[in-house]
């Protein structure tokens, strides 16, 4: 895995200060700490910092085609790339060295723009082609790599992996966009395509960009999404099995590398299936490794050592400090803009433990959003089929006045903490949604922002980026819809946000199986009761697992990363919390109503209402106004 920087002259052929080039890569060292390097012409620099994972001794970056008219800066890993190699030699193109990146640069030559097409595998990269003028940069299907943009006022595009390398150029625009405040509230990430900053991109999952020099408007253009267009296939056991097929085939293709490999093994379903499939495909003994929590609430230690045992592998666990909240200062630089997953710091942590052992892990991610695993899937179709029995006139006022009256019993068992459903129901189905996932609900950041900020947002609300998405969704099925609507925001916004920069801080690779693109275009096409059914989620992929792993991994309750913030905002974070949310970084921003602020952590803090949350949202903001000073 590697870390990308480039400068573009937009409208002429200034000189590149190589110098700054340089900064800006260097910035991004950890990345790739094996090698960098950097190429500078008229009006284009590029950089690249390299961590080697095949091909040790040469494929190094920017690099050349043999008549030097092509110079390529790349980041991932293109699974296929031996047989696209014999298709390009049969073209008459000659190979060098025996890595990737050299395939995606004779693929540029051989396919140009529809090159992307042709690669299986996690990528971000550009392409200076000298004789079209054109700068091409692409990113992968579902967003695991990525990638960075701007167009500074003096004409210059930049883009990196990081955005901490854009923000290494004196020019760099550090505005904040106001609408992206509102998303990050609301979401508890920037959701794609925006930063934290004004007129600052990343370039979504699925897209590519070209610009040409002396061009001034240039739009992404999508090369692919994922298609909910439901077929009809055979027994639920013949599904089961061509399942398990192309499962097992995906992470076979992921097993490929010149440096110590293995795989997360959390105990879970997704990541117990993964190391399955590649003690399968292994003579040796799979490296694996787990962290555990003294809380056995959160703790799935004891999981991952039963499959550790049955598959013989080289199992590492060690156990977190449950009051591990060491990190939170300095989860802002490594995250560059406001980001409110609060299982960034388990994963930091178990991304470090595997560093000791490997260089490239296997992960179960994806599992979830591709075949229904989350709870909130099937809560949302129950609610959808009530919407669809009570007329509109009916349900919003009867389920908003049960909403309005309905305690707020944060301290009670789940099954009594009925106003947050009574809400949902009295939206229409994606505002129900969005009110059932965001961090923040509407009513708290009606609250929490200021007038200024309410007045730059001009009614501007969140759930505006479902709009968008639900625009262009490929299918009317409730399950289906919020399915594809996580694929295109939770996914890459949180979930491949989180594990690229916590492994990356690293220098570690982390593979993705159930991200196969060919994979998830294949489950979509699957009936939606065959991932979520009777109360099941992920069914198909569990009976189809059921060979490989004992029930008690199947069919126990999630349980995921979970972080005590509560606990912790009461206890030994509790005036870090007051100097934080309470203090001049905060009131300074303008952003913020401080009367609320205030009564937002007396209430917390006195055990009054939970505002967990909310709280570790804010916490991460006021870590981000300080890194931006």
């Amino acid at each position: 895995m590697c870390g990308i920087v480039g400068i573009f002259d937009v409208q002429g052929q200034r000189e590149i200060n190589r110098k700054l080039l340089s900064d800006m890569n260097e910035v991004q060292f950890h990345r790739g700490p094996d090698e960098g390097g950097l190429h500078t012409e008229p009006g284009l620099g590029l950089a690249h910092r390299r961590l080697s994972i095949i091909d040790l001794s040469s494929g190094q970056q920017p690099m050349l085609s043999d008549d030097e008219s092509v110079v390529l800066t790349y980041n991932g890993e293109i699974y296929n790339f031996p047989a696209l190699r014999k298709e390009l030699e049969q073209m008459g193109y000659r190979f060098k060295t025996h890595c990737d990146t050299e395939v995606v640069l004779n693929g540029w030559q051989a396919w140009g723009e529809d090159c992307v097409d042709k690669f299986r595998g996690m990528f971000a990269f550009a392409v200076w082609d000298r004789q079209k003028q054109s700068l091409f940069l692409a990113r992968d299907r579902l967003g695991i790599k990525p990638l960075f943009y701007a167009e500074l006022k003096n004409g210059q595009f930049i883009f990196a992996s990081e955005l901490k390398a854009l923000k290494v150029h004196p020019d760099f625009p550090k505005a904040l966009e106001p609408t992206a405040i509102e998303e990050y509230f609301g979401f508890g990430y920037v959701p794609d395509p925006k930063t934290i900053y004004k007129n600052v991109y990343k370039l979504e999952p699925g897209y590519k960009l070209t610009l040409k020099r002396g061009q001034k408007n240039y739009q992404p253009v999508r090369y692919w999404d994922v298609r909910f267009k439901e077929r009809q296939y055979g027994s639920e056991m013949e599904v089961a099995e061509d399942l398990m097929e192309r499962f097992e085939e995906a992470v076979k293709i992921r097993m490929m590398a010149d440096v110590s490999l293995g795989a997360f093994l959390s105990g879970g379903v997704d990541s117990s299936g993964v190391v399955a499939m590649m003690a399968k495909n292994s003579q040796n003994p799979v490296n694996t490794c787990s962290i555990s929590f003294g809380d056995p609430k959160f703790n799935e230690s004891q999981f991952a050592q039963m499959v550790a045992e049955r598959y013989h592998t080289a199992h590492r666990i060690e156990q977190v400090d449950p009051d591990d909240f060491h990190l939170v200062s300095a989860l802002a630089g490594i995250y560059d803009e406001p980001y409110a997953d609060s299982s960034a710091l388990p994963t930091y942590r178990v991304c470090e433990l595997a560093k000791k052992q490997v260089t490239v892990v296997l992960s179960g991610d994806g599992g979830d959003e591709n075949l229904a695993g989350y709870r909130r899937y099937r809560w949302h179709t129950y609610e959808d089929r009530m919407r669809a029995i009570l007329p509109d006139a009916l349900r919003k006022p009867l389920f908003g006045f049960l909403g309005r009256v309905y305690p707020k019993a944060d301290w009670a068992p789940k099954i009594f903490r009925a106003k947050s459903t009574f809400e949902s129901i009295a939206r229409d189905s994606l505002e129900g949604y969005f009110h059932s996932i965001s961090v923040n609900s509407n009513a708290i950041r009606s609250d929490l922002f200021s007038q200024g900020l309410k007045s730059d947002l001009q009614n501007y609300q969140a759930v505006e980026v479902f709009r968008r998405h639900y625009a262009s969704a490929p299918s009317d099925n409730a399950q289906s819809l919020v399915q594809y609507l996580d694929i295109k925001t939770y996914l890459p916004g949180d979930i491949l946000t989180k594990v690229d920069r916590a492994s990356m801080a690293h220098a570690l690779e982390v593979r993705v199986p159930l991200l196969d693109h060919e994979l998830v275009e294949w489950i979509a096409t699957l009936p939606p009761d065959l991932k979520l059914k009777n109360r099941e989620g992920k069914y198909i992929f569990k009976k189809g697992l059921e060979p490989y792993l004992p029930n008690d991994i199947l069919y126990r309750p999630k349980m995921g990363f979970a972080v005590p913030l509560g606990s912790w905002f009461k206890g030994p974070l509790k005036q870090q919390v007051r100097d934080s949310l309470l203090g001049e970084t905060m009131a300074d921003s303008g952003l913020f109503d401080q009367a609320f602020l205030k009564k937002m952590v007396d209430q917390h803090q006195s055990g009054l209402r939970d505002y967990s949350a909310p709280i570790w949202s804010l916490l991460m903001f006021e870590s981000f106004l300080q890194q931006n000073q």
